[in-house]
């Protein structure tokens, strides 16, 4: 059975376009994969913490050595582990906020992101560990970046997914929302386009 693993990361509880079209984006591909279960992971609603001496203090302290509070926080960062790689699909709501990703999904992949665990560093370098997944990122943005110097998130989550091993990306922009009432219509019109076509 096909896993759908759905990720807001919208700072906004209610009304977020991004959180709108990764809605309508996993319904579109529950369509196409009949009995897909799906799994919401809320970042707003669930907030992970920051890095910080406790979390980090967590991930380098070996396991046999732990505190309590840090075995509580490792075993929330291995939980999400475990959710993300037991997901066939991954669909990331990702809003661009001051031309980069949302403090949200940033503490999120702070959570993943564990060496020796989604990645390694071998003697060819490092090598992903979250392999096999098909990524849709949705991005929802005021302004049109797309392509421009601006656009530092693309390449940002290009690079950190496929560090991990996820390099089948497809990218579904949502272009120009905050430029009046045509704008954002074309914009989630085009948005819509691409995901009739997942």
């Amino acid at each position: 059975m096909t896993t759908i693993l759905q990720i807001n990361s919208a700072a906004r509880s209610q009304g977020a376009n991004s959180t709108l079209l990764v809605n309508e984006l996993t319904a579109k591909l529950q369509q196409s994969n009949p009995g897909a279960q799906v799994v919401v992971r809320n970042l707003q609603a669930e907030p992970l913490p920051h890095l910080d001496d406790a979390v980090l203090g967590a991930f380098f302290t070996p396991a046999d050595q732990r505190t309590a509070e840090q075995n509580a926080i490792a075993a929330r960062s291995e939980a999400l582990i475990a959710e993300l790689q037991a997901a066939d699909i991954v669909v990331i709501g990702a809003p661009l906020y001051n031309f980069g990703i949302s403090s949200q999904l940033k503490t999120y992949f702070d959570f993943i992101a564990r060496a020796g665990i989604t990645f390694q560093y071998t003697a060819n370098g490092p090598e992903g560990l979250v392999k096999g997944k098909k990524v849709f990122v949705v991005s929802a943005r005021g302004g049109k970046y797309l392509g421009t110097a601006h656009d530092s998130q693309t390449p940002y989550l290009t690079s950190f997914l496929g560090f991990l091993g996820m390099t089948d990306l497809n990218f579904i922009y949502a272009e120009g929302l905050n430029m009046g009432p045509d704008a954002a219509g074309a914009a989630l019109a085009s948005a819509r386009e691409a995901i009739a076509a997942a």
